[in-house]
Order: C-alpha cells, then sequence, then structure tokens
C-alpha cells in the first residue's frame, strides 16, 4: 500500500514511516521540510494523489487552529477530490472532548469535521506519550520540590506502540464513512508525584517532596479531574513509563527556557 504520513518528520510520525517501512510498504512522508505545508496548503495536491491511506499525525501545540483544525480541512478537501478518497486515520488525544484546553478543543474540532466529511475516515485516541509525561513533571520541578496539582495523573502511551496501531488501521479494512477505535493507553496510572519519584531516582538523585497545589482555573481542574486518563472502554500495551525512563539519559533535556 502507498501511505501517506502527515507530520513524517516529528517522533510520532518517524515511528509511523518506519512501521510501514517494516511491514513492506511504500511509505510517504509529508512535512515542512519535504515541502509540504498543512497550513497553507502548499505541496498537499502532489503528495496526496496516488495514496491508498493517509495516517495523520500533523499537529501544533502552539498553533493548533491554523494546523490541526485549518490544516486537516484543507487535507480533506485535497483527499474528496481524489477518483477514490483514500482511508483517513487520524490520531487524537484521550479525554480531548472533556477539557477547556484549547490543543484539546482544537483535537474535538478535528474529530467533529471528519466526521461531518462522509468519507472513509478513522479516529484514533491516545493517551500522552512518555516524552510528555516526562517534561510536564520536570516543569513542575523546583530544586527538590515538586508540584503536585489536584489529583492529576497521566497514562502514558508509548510512541512505537501505538504507531504500530496506527499502521494497523490504515493497513486494515476501510470503514464506510466515520468510526472511532478502541482509545489506547499505557499499562500504568502515575499520579505527577509518582513521575517526578521516578525522573529524580533515574538521575541519581533523592526523592523529591512532594508538595500538593489545588487547581486553578477550568483547564487544570479539568486535568485534577483526569480527563486525560481513560475511564470507559480502553486498550493498554506497550512499554511501561519506567521501561521507557531506563533507555533514556540520565539527565533528561528540560523543556524549560
Amino acid at each position: 500500500m502507498r501511505v501517506l504520513v502527515t507530520g513524517g518528520s516529528g517522533s510520532l510520525g518517524s515511528e509511523v514511516l518506519a512501521e510501514l517501512g517494516a511491514r513492506g510498504h511504500e511509505a510517504r512522508p509529508a512535512s515542512r521540510r519535504t515541502g509540504v505545508d498543512l497550513s497553507t496548503g502548499v505541496g498537499l495536491a502532489e503528495v496526496v494523489a496516488g495514496v491508498d491511506a493517509v495516517i495523520h499525525c500533523a499537529t501544533a501545540t502552539q498553533s493548533p487552529r491554523r494546523v490541526d483544525v485549518d490544516g486537516t480541512g484543507r487535507l480533506v478537501a485535497e483527499l474528496a477530490r481524489q477518483p477514490s478518497p483514500p482511508h483517513l486515520v487520524y490520531v487524537s488525544i484521550v479525554g480531548c472532548d472533556r477539557s477547556p484546553f484549547p490543543y484539546y478543543r482544537a483535537k474535538t474540532e478535528v474529530e467533529q469535521r471528519l466526521a461531518r466529511w462522509g468519507g472513509p475516515a478513522t479516529v484514533v485516541r491516545a493517551t500522552q506519550f512518555h516524552p510528555f509525561a516526562a517534561a510536564v513533571a520536570q516543569l513542575l520541578m523546583v530544586g527538590r520540590v515538586a508540584f503536585s496539582i489536584g489529583d492529576m495523573a497521566v497514562q502514558p502511551a508509548d510512541t512505537a506502540w501505538v504507531a504500530g496501531h496506527l499502521v494497523d488501521v490504515a493497513t486494515g479494512p476501510v470503514p464506510r464513512g466515520f468510526t472511532r477505535t478502541t482509545d489506547l493507553a499505557g499499562p500504568d496510572v502515575l499520579a505527577m508525584g509518582e513521575v517526578a519519584m521516578m525522573l529524580r531516582q533515574h538521575a541519581g538523585q533523592g526523592s523529591p517532596r512532594v508538595v500538593r497545589v489545588p487547581p486553578v482555573g477550568g483547564v487544570l481542574r479539568s486535568f485534577s479531574d483526569r480527563v486525560n486518563v481513560p475511564s470507559g472502554d480502553v486498550e493498554t500495551g506497550g512499554r511501561s513509563f519506567a521501561a521507557w525512563l531506563e533507555t533514556q539519559p540520565q539527565r533528561l533535556p528540560s523543556l524549560r527556557r
């Protein structure tokens, strides 16, 4: 099969490309590095032509309206122009429809657009990936103090494991219209204090002092309510956060600026 992967230069997209190649499929990456820009539509018509399926990994947390929402609209318009519209597989986020976080709202809007499109589209929701869980815990640490916002927790998933599921869906039966798979999540639910402790132990440091603070505002309250942790039908698997952490440098790169 010829499969287009948007966001092919990102962490998830690169795993999807590798999995497609390992299974003998023709993988076609699409990103600004390859001359395709969802935010403007440049290069989109050319890269879509002749593909059998699209795994849509492209996203932009800082500008989700321009890339996720409007960019997906451009992508769908191009797919609709094809003689036989390819199957579009879209990776979304568990609980995105239960949080006022703008990035999650954008993900929900994309899902709704795909449902209205009428073409073959499948939404695969997954929990956050291991690097994201580590980054959030780092941002909530100051010295030996780890702040825990309410009951906030994560159930992080392994990127390669999710990539394998996306390839399964894209190369499997084509749905008639819109559908959504079972949510995907990692094997363990971890409170943010637990993540912080694991990070410090991995770095050879002492355990942090966990300080619980109340959530302020709708976004933090939603995460304290654990909207990002699956509450219904879910498939769990892949490497645990602890197993992933063992493969990382002793001192993880910090996202602080």
